[in-house]
C-alpha cells in the first residue's frame, strides 16, 4: 500500500476520532440523562424502578424508645418529671402499594399498606418488658375538657374512676404499642363514636399496623419528569385543615423526588403522620458504597412557632419552638410531635423533664439522596411524641401536676439501598455512565495520538527526503593529499 494513501487514511481516521469524541462530551451528558428519565417514569415497563416504587425491596425499620417515668407519684405531686431511655425495640416495615390505577393526565393513585414484625435480635429488650408512661386516655382528656363547665369534669373523673383509669400506665411495650383492652375504650366508641382513632384496642400505633396511609394520587413524570412523585392530591384533597398556604400539600409522597437536583434543592414531602407537608434542606455532599450523594435535613425552622419563624404562623397555636401541634390528626388530643429528646427545641422544655440528652448524631434526621436520579439511598427519619399535661380543675387524676411537655416516646424509621438493589443501581447509574465520561476523553485522546504519529511520520520522510537529495560530490570523500 502507499505510504502516502495509509498516512491519509490514518490522518482522516484519527480527526474522526477526535470529532466523535468531542461530540460525545456534549452529547453524552444528554443521552445519560434521557435514559435516567425514560428509566424512572413511574410505568411497569420500567422494570427496577417501577419495582423499587412498588414494593420498596431495601431493608426497612422502625426503631423505637420509650420514655421510662421514674417518679410518677412525685409527679403528681407536682414535682419535675424524671425519665429513663427504654429501648431500642426494632421492628421491621414492610411497606406495598395496592389499589394502583393510573390515570389518563399521567397521574397514578394507590394505597400504601403498611405492617411490622419485632425483630429481637436487633432489639434491646422484647416486647414484655414493662414501663410507665402518661396515660392519653385520661391526661389528654383531661386536657381537652379543662374548658367545660366543672360538674362535667367532676362527672368526667367519675367516669374515669368508674373504668380505673389512672394518669399513668404501667404496661407491657408491646401493648402500649400494637393496643391494650380497655373498659372506658369501648364506653367510649359506643356511646361517643368517632372520639377515638382507633375502634379496636388504643394503643400509640395501634392504627399504623396492617393499615395504609390514605390514598395518595402523585405524578408518574411521563408527561413532565419534574414533577414525578409529586403528590397531586390525598385522600381527594390538595389542602387540609383549612385554606391557609401552610396547609397545603406539598411535595412527594416521601419515597423519591425528581431527578437532577442541585444543592440549591430542597426534599417536600406530605406526611400524613403529622397532617402536613415537611421540607428538608441540603447540607453536604457524600459517598455511599461509591454512588455520590447529596445529604439532606431538617432546619432549625422545620418545627418553629409562629413568633421564631413567620411563615410557621399558619401551623398554630403553638407552643415553644421546636414543636409542631398535630392535635387535629390525633382526635385533638394535646398531642406534639418534635425532634427526639427536644434536640433543635426551646432549650426551656429541657428544663421541664430530668434525663434528656439531646444530640445531632443521635435525634438528627437525614435523607441522603443520589441528586441525579433522586432516589434515596440512606434515611433516617426520627421523631418524638409528647404529651402536653397539667393540671385540671375537677379532674382529680391531674392531681397538682405542673404545666409540662412530656415525652412519651420516640421513634426512628430507616432504611438503606443494599444487595442486588445496590448492584444493579450502581452499575446502571454509576458505572455506565462513568465508563461513557471515559469513553469520550478515550476518543479524543486516540484520535490526537493517531494525528500526532502521521505528523511525526510525515516530518521524519521529509527529513530523510532532504538528505537523499544532497548532491553526489558533496557525498564524495576528497583524496588524502600525498605527502612529498
Amino acid at each position: 500500500m502507499n505510504k502516502s494513501k495509509l498516512a491519509i487514511g490514518l490522518l482522516v481516521v484519527g480527526t474522526l476520532t477526535v470529532v466523535f469524541g468531542t461530540v460525545l462530551v456534549f452529547v453524552g451528558p444528554i443521552i445519560i440523562d434521557n435514559q435516567i428519565v425514560k428509566n424512572l417514569v413511574i410505568d411497569p415497563k420500567n422494570e427496577m424502578s417501577y419495582t423499587m416504587w412498588k414494593d420498596v425491596p431495601v431493608p426497612f425499620f422502625m426503631t423505637v424508645y420509650f420514655f421510662n417515668v421514674l417518679n410518677p407519684t412525685e409527679v403528681l405531686a407536682g414535682e419535675k418529671p424524671m425519665v429513663e431511655q427504654r429501648g431500642p425495640y426494632v421492628y421491621r416495615k414492610h411497606i406495598q402499594k395496592r389499589n394502583i390505577t393510573f390515570h389518563p393526565n399521567h397521574t397514578v393513585s394507590y394505597l400504601e399498606y403498611r405492617s411490622y414484625f419485632f425483630e429481637p435480635s436487633m432489639s434491646v429488650g422484647n416486647e414484655s418488658d414493662v414501663v410507665t408512661i402518661p396515660n392519653m386516655l385520661v391526661l389528654g382528656a383531661a386536657v381537652m375538657m379543662e374548658n367545660l363547665p366543672f360538674a362535667v369534669r367532676l362527672m368526667i373523673s367519675t367516669t374515669f374512676k368508674t373504668f380505673k383509669e389512672g394518669p399513668f400506665l404501667t404496661m407491657s411495650v408491646g401493648k402500649l404499642m400494637w393496643g391494650y383492652d380497655s373498659k372506658l375504650v369501648d364506653f367510649l366508641n359506643k356511646w361517643l363514636p368517632g372520639m377515638l382513632p382507633s375502634t379496636g384496642k388504643f394503643g400509640l400505633f395501634a392504627e399504623f399496623n396492617n393499615s395504609n396511609t390514605g390514598l395518595f394520587t402523585i405524578h408518574t413524570g411521563k408527561d413532565d419528569i419534574r414533577l414525578i412523585h409529586k403528590v397531586d392530591s390525598w385522600n381527594g384533597l390538595t389542602k387540609v385543615r383549612s385554606h391557609s398556604h401552610c396547609n397545603m400539600i406539598n411535595g412527594t409522597a416521601g419515597q423519591m423526588w425528581p431527578p437532577f437536583m442541585t444543592k440549591e434543592s430542597t426534599l417536600p414531602f406530605y406526611s400524613p403522620d403529622a397532617c402536613r407537608s415537611l421540607e428538608m434542606v441540603y447540607q453536604r455532599e457524600g459517598i455511599m458504597e461509591g454512588i455520590p450523594l447529596y445529604r439532606y435535613v431538617a432546619p432549625k425552622t422545620l418545627f418553629a412557632n409562629g413568633s421564631d419563624y413567620a411563615p410557621n404562623e399558619g401551623f398554630c397555636p403553638c407552643r415553644q419552638s421546636g414543636l409542631l401541634n398535630v392535635s387535629s390528626c390525633r382526635s385533638n388530643s394535646p398531642v406534639f410531635i418534635s425532634h427526639p429528646h427536644f434536640y433543635n427545641a426551646d432549650p426551656v422544655l429541657l428544663d421541664y423533664v430530668q434525663g434528656l440528652q439531646p444530640t445531632e448524631d443521635q435525634h438528627g434526621l437525614f435523607i441522603d439522596i443520589h441528586p441525579e436520579t433522586g432516589v434515596p439511598l440512606n434515611v433516617s427519619i426520627r421523631l418524638q411524641l409528647n404529651l402536653y399535661m397539667k393540671k385540671v380543675s375537677g379532674i382529680t387524676e391531674t392531681g397538682k401536676i405542673s404545666e409540662v411537655m412530656m415525652p412519651m416516646m420516640w421513634f426512628e424509621e430507616n432504611g438503606y439501598i443494599d444487595g442486588e438493589i445496590l448492584t444493579t443501581f450502581h452499575t446502571n447509574l454509576v458505572l455506565l455512565p462513568m465508563v461513557m465520561v471515559y469513553m469520550q476523553y478515550c476518543f479524543i485522546v486516540l484520535g490526537l495520538a493517531t494525528i500526532l504519529g502521521v505528523v511525526l511520520l510525515y516530518y521524519r520522510n521529509m527529513v530523510s527526503s532532504s538528505v537523499d537529495c544532497v548532491p553526489l560530490w558533496d557525498k564524495v570523500t576528497p583524496p588524502m593529499p600525498v605527502s612529498r
